[in-house]
This record gives structure tokens, C-alpha cells and sequence, in this order.
């Protein structure tokens, strides 16, 4: 069974600005691949099908890696990257 994720504040925010919302968040936190961080975090990446415009160019994959503590009861999610892809590759 998952933890339950706790966003903070400027969590949220980042999602408003960056093209992304909680549902991708907990996705990739879920399904994504996992790396470490600075201190004890860890980064999830996961790939979701774009084929959008955003910001005058159009891109295939956009990538959310949101940054995560886990703790014994909950997982923390202080902030999340978002990185959108031209083509069909991404990392």
C-alpha cells in the first residue's frame, strides 16, 4: 500500500507554474524511476505523452520529477521539475 503524499505549499505552486497538477505528481511518484537527491531525498521521473504546445513550441513527452522525502508514515514532496521533450526521447 502507498504512504500517503503530503504537498507543501510551494509544491503546489510550482505545479501551477510548471504545466503539471498532483494527479502527474503521485503518478510518477508511483510508477517513476527513482535517484538520489541532496539530503536523503530521492527524484522520481516519469514520462507522459505531451503532443501539446507549450510556450510557442510544440512537444512530445513531457517529463515530471517531483522531489521526495519519504518518512516513516508519509512521503513529502517539497517541489517538482517538469521538462518537456521535441521528440519521442527523453531520459
Amino acid at each position: 500500500m502507498m504512504k500517503k503524499i503530503r504537498f507543501t505549499r510551494h509544491a503546489l505552486e510550482q505545479c501551477q507554474e510548471r504545466g503539471t497538477n498532483e494527479a502527474e505528481i503521485t503518478e510518477a511518484i508511483k510508477s517513476g524511476t527513482r535517484e538520489p537527491a541532496k539530503s536523503g531525498r530521492q527524484l522520481c521521473r516519469f514520462n507522459f505523452e505531451f503532443g501539446k504546445h507549450w510556450q510557442g513550441s510544440h512537444y512530445a513527452i513531457k517529463q515530471v520529477a517531483p522531489v521526495i522525502k519519504e518518512e516513516a508514515d508519509e512521503i513529502s514532496c517539497d517541489y517538482s521539475l517538469h521538462f518537456l521533450f521535441l521528440n519521442e526521447r527523453a531520459i
